[in-house]
């Protein structure tokens, strides 16, 4: 018989097979195979009792309703797209979780309602905006002041489609976007989510607890020399774009090596002209910069360009940048996570606080609601690849920590409830 952590994998690996590539998992924005994925979870959801819709931002959230009526209601959700060649967990996974936790109460009803949601958009991939499905919840769908501008909704995808096409194309109404916002009476919010890294491995833990997610600052670093014939132009005569960028990553990796928690890449280059027999004129350099804490990643990234400075002034090279990306470090809500860890211990497990380096919907319902995050560990630290797994084990670990977790809240609920009685 199928244990409760088999069904999980086998319905995350059902959904896989809903893809725009044959022989790859590719789900976008409101692509085609999302409605396969909204098919099947419907099903599920509503063999448990839960009500099912779709927002008009194309979030499928399912409730699940409390004892009484009017009760306030948690949320516990993940997204649905994909990057392109992705894994079957980064995701899905979370929504499954919350699918399995409404069917192991086996028809109790909490003291809260508990609402599904699986989010339309995290990865930004169709429209190269992240996020549309989680900010749409919190009502910042235009990015400006909860603004439902056609700034975002008049962006195209590769195909000439707008974000308002998509919505359209997908049977949804663009005038009930604001109806998409999170209910007054929100309790929380809890995500399971692959920890998509190798920590947890390395320390031989099957789950750790999300304290923050960190900030980040990306940024476009542009070092100019002088083009020149690779033959010719004797080495102390050089000005080496490329040599001089070379030299100042290694300097980043050197910087971030020494700064607890910091870490720091160089992932993209454009070499000008990028020729094997011709001296590099100007290179075009990517850089991420991440921390927990934003204080310490702004003063590594200050550190970073004063290198960069210093290099280009000695291979009397120009150097210039440009700030792409500064976004705030977002801590999870304390007493959220001081109950996610209690039911850690309660479920026998071992307790590991650790930091997100990587971007989740935690971090956009965070500014409105109460939120918890649980990693679940990943074999090989691998995610966002197409052997991205989880192990049974693991997932047994989060589920029994889930329900004790909901016992804790049903018992805070409980605590509230009689110290408001007249």
């Amino acid at each position: 018989m199928e244990t409760p952590a088999q069904a999980v994998i086998g319905l995350c690996r059902r959904l896989a097979e809903f893809t725009e590539e044959p022989g790859h998992i590719t789900r976008t924005f409101l692509s085609a195979p999302m409605r396969e994925v909204h098919r099947e979870l419907r099903g599920r959801m509503e063999e448990l009792g839960m009500t099912v819709t779709v927002d008009a931002a194309g979030n499928l959230r399912g409730l699940y309703p409390a004892a009484q009526s009017g009760a306030p209601r948690l949320l516990i959700a993940s997204h649905l797209d994909s990057v392109p060649h992705a894994g079957a967990f980064d995701g899905v996974l979370g929504v499954v979780m919350g699918v399995a936790l409404v069917d192991a109460l086996a028809g109790r009803r909490m003291r809260f309602a508990i609402e599904v949601v699986g989010f339309s958009e995290e990865e930004g991939v169709r429209f190269g905006v992240p996020f549309i499905g989680s900010r749409a919840l919190v009502g910042d769908l235009g990015g400006v002041g909860g603004d439902y501008s056609a700034a975002l909704l008049e962006r195209r995808d590769a195909q000439g489609q707008t974000v308002a096409d998509a919505i359209r194309s997908f049977g949804l109404d663009l005038a009930r976007l604001p109806e998409a916002r999170l209910a007054g009476n929100t309790l929380g919010y809890l995500e399971f989510h692959i920890e998509q890294g190798p920590v947890l491995e390395s320390i031989d833990y099957p789950l750790g607890i999300v304290e923050a997610i960190s900030g980040q600052s990306r940024l476009g670093v542009c070092f100019t020399g002088q083009a020149g014939h690779a033959g010719t132009t004797p080495m102390k005569l050089r000005r080496d774009a490329l040599a001089g960028t070379a030299e100042w990553i290694t300097q980043v990796e050197t910087i971030a090596g020494a700064t607890t928690g910091l870490v720091a890449t160089v992932g993209r280059l454009e070499i000008d002209p990028g020729a094997g027999n011709v001296i590099a004129g100007s290179v075009q350099a990517s850089l991420d910069v991440r921390h927990v804490h934003d204080p310490v990643r702004h003063t590594a990234l200050e550190q970073i360009l004063a290198t960069a400075r210093q290099i280009a002034l000695r291979r009397k090279l120009a150097v210039t940048w440009e700030q792409r990306m500064d976004q705030p470090a977002v801590a999870m809500n304390a007493e959220m996570t001081t109950l996610l860890e209690q039911a850690v211990q309660a479920s026998g497990y071992p307790v590991h606080r650790m930091p997100s380096g990587a971007g989740h919907d935690a971090m956009i319902l965070a500014a409105k609601v109460p939120a918890a995050m649980l990693f679940l560990r990943s074999p090989g630290g691998l995610s966002h690849h197409p052997d991205e797994n989880v192990l049974a084990g693991d997932v047994l670990a989060a589920l029994t920590t889930g329900l004790h977790f909901l016992d804790a809240l049903e018992n805070g609920q409980r605590t509230a409830e009689r110290r408001a009685a007249p």
